[in-house]
């Protein structure tokens, strides 16, 4: 006896539609919001970042007079710049790559660029938080008034600034894989800046040192924001010095971005 055979054809307008994959934005604005929080919800180190820029503005209160208020003002925020990109960036990276973050990000449908640009944002964020911040300290208690286009131009150089700290931090955690010698590394770096840079701008380590200070990292990001906060003061040595400050973030960033290793197992 012969059996027949059937076979059915299925109308593909039945079939359900495919997926599509998120655009490139929305999957940077998604990370930005989940870095954001993250951000937030770790606001104790976020705190200690503002903190001291904060104490120096108001300890500094006495060298106003003297050195004028552009000058405390552009020393406490390449202070508070230097604490985001070298303590609290490269430190994060270098947590979050132990922990396999990254890794889980790039199965998802996630370009390398907008992992690693969410978390830029958002400390593109702090630094302008932090300068704000600075400078309602500086009115309100300094009694540091500035034009509006020294505001404007403060938080621009700020910014700038900001970049060669936070690429240095990606040449560090690029460099240094284990987190503890990250965290230990970028806290001696913070510390030289500190010590070399503030000191040498009182003038307090000699002429030779007061002088090489100023085309250090630290010399060159106070120096435009200094110029930037009193654009009446801009020289050609500030000009200089924003040249500089621009190719100590390409060199940074180029061997940040080269080292850099998104997992430590390999």
């Amino acid at each position: 006896m012969a059996t027949s055979t059937t076979l059915s054809i299925i109308n593909p307008s039945t079939l359900p539609a495919p997926r599509t994959l998120p655009s490139a934005g929305n999957v940077f604005l998604s990370l930005f919001k989940a870095d954001l929080t993250t951000q937030w919800r770790n606001r104790r180190a976020s705190l200690m970042v503002v903190l001291l820029p904060v104490v120096i503005v108001m300890s500094w209160k006495a060298l106003i007079v003297k050195t004028g208020g552009a000058f405390v003002l552009s020393n406490a925020i390449t202070l508070g710049l230097n604490a985001i990109g070298l303590m609290g960036y490269s430190n994060s990276i270098a947590r979050d790559r132990e922990k396999e973050i990254f890794q889980r990000l790039r199965v998802a449908p996630a370009a390398n660029w907008t992992i690693m640009g969410s978390r830029l944002a958002v400390q593109l964020v702090m630094i302008i938080l932090m300068t704000v911040i600075v400078m309602i300290i500086g009115y309100q208690y300094d009694k540091i008034v500035l034009s509006a286009a020294g505001y404007f131009a403060g938080i621009l150089t700020a910014i700038a600034g900001g970049a060669v700290y936070l690429a240095l931090g990606q040449a560090i955690v690029g460099r240094i894989r284990n987190p503890e010698t990250v965290n230990a590394t970028s806290r001696l770096i913070y510390i030289a800046f500190i010590m070399v840079g503030m000191f040498g701008e009182l003038g307090m380590l000699g002429d030779i040192i007061d002088k090489a200070v100023k085309y250090t990292p630290y010399g060159t990001v106070k120096s435009i924001v200094s110029g930037a906060l009193t654009p009446s003061t801009w020289t050609n040595d500030t000009t200089l010095a924003l040249v500089l400050t621009l190719g100590y973030t390409a060199v940074f960033a180029y061997l940040g971005i080269k080292w850099f290793k998104w997992s430590t197992k390999h």
